[in-house]
């Protein structure tokens, strides 16, 4: 028999329920700021304008990019974490702040799983081994042969000690069982510049800021590490194509609300989301950045960070890479 006392609770209950909802409906009902824990003009920085932009007109509010770079996209994060859990702060993130920084940094106030609420992946591009076009070898065959006949006189560079280019690069090594010297810069495009200017030999990187060099001659790409060729560049194989079937490596991009926050709100953030990626307009202008748009549901970002931390785990671990 149900007495009073369960009434009480369940009407309770049900008008938390009705506020709830009620906020979520008024949601966003003022500005939203995005944290982008990288420098801007970066691709996670260029990939949150374009999203930003299209949040704003499907939820009626402004949506806002705010960069705060800083000790390998830790600083940004950390602050995403601790904001209040109303919808009114949000983070754009990468495997580099939500995966390897943690598995780098001593000090990390943040936990890449319990300090979020996913809202949704948003898009995916390749890494793409590029060198100066004046060297002499054209494919990852004729880079290898090379490097075996002359050990640990070619150099990449790299964004930095711990970064996804880094990280690539050893996981080339181990698979090409060759001696590269690691050469890290204050972030990926320093390391570019060097490669074009011919004080390292090649480098890791995203295909945002490498494809505008490939098109004009300043660099030669000889593989990229997704799945398959990407449409930008048809006849440069996939590292699998070259004889590397275990060098898959993406770059991706995933947007999270603070934890705890209104899962009404999550969702409601998601629909928007996943109707942005729909948009041929929005796909035309991510392709122009190397990007191709991924979507799904919040589960699909936290399931992408738990195996992406079983891909570079064991990377960091061998490697003994540790930050303060």
């Amino acid at each position: 028999m149900i007495g009073r006392r369960d009434l009480l609770i369940a009407a309770a209950g049900l008008g938390l329920l009705a506020v709830t909802e009620a906020h979520a409906q008024s949601y966003p009902s003022r500005p939203v700021k995005i944290i982008v824990p990288t420098v801007a003009g970066g691709t996670v920085d260029v990939i949150t304008r374009l999203i930003a932009n299209e949040l704003s007109s499907r939820l009626g509010a402004s949506f806002i990019v705010d960069n705060r770079s800083g000790a390998g996209n830790t600083l940004g994060s950390r602050e995403a974490a601790r904001a209040d859990p109303d919808g009114y702060t949000l983070l754009m993130s990468s495997a580099s702040g939500q995966v390897i920084s943690p598995l780098v940094y001593k000090t990390v106030d943040y936990d890449p799983i319990r300090s979020f609420a996913p809202i949704g992946l948003v898009a995916e591009g390749s890494i793409i081994l590029v060198v100066n076009p004046s060297l002499p070898f054209k494919s990852v065959q004729e880079l290898v042969t090379r490097a075996k006949a002359n050990p640990g006189k070619l150099d990449y560079g790299s964004a930095g000690t711990g970064t996804v280019p880094h990280l690539t690069g050893e996981l080339f090594k181990a698979a090409a069982g060759i001696d590269l010297v690691h050469v890290p810069y204050r972030g990926g495009a320093l390391s570019i510049a060097d490669v074009i200017g011919g004080n390292v030999q090649m480098t890791f990187e995203a295909s945002s800021p490498l494809l505008p060099h490939i098109r004009d001659g300043r660099l030669r790409a000889l593989a990229v590490t997704s799945k398959a060729r990407i449409p930008d560049l048809p006849d440069v194989p996939t590292a699998a194509e070259s004889g590397y079937p275990d060098l898959v490596v993406t770059t991706w991009t995933g947007l999270f609300a603070p934890a705890a926050t209104d899962p009404a709100i999550v969702g409601k953030l998601n629909a928007a989301l996943n109707d942005a990626l729909r948009s041929p307009a929005l796909q035309a202008t991510l392709a122009k950045v190397g990007n191709l748009p991924m979507g799904g549901p919040p589960e699909a970002l936290a399931q992408m960070i738990v195996a992406e931390n079983g891909k570079w785990a064991p990377i960091v671990r061998a490697l003994n890479l540790r930050a303060d």
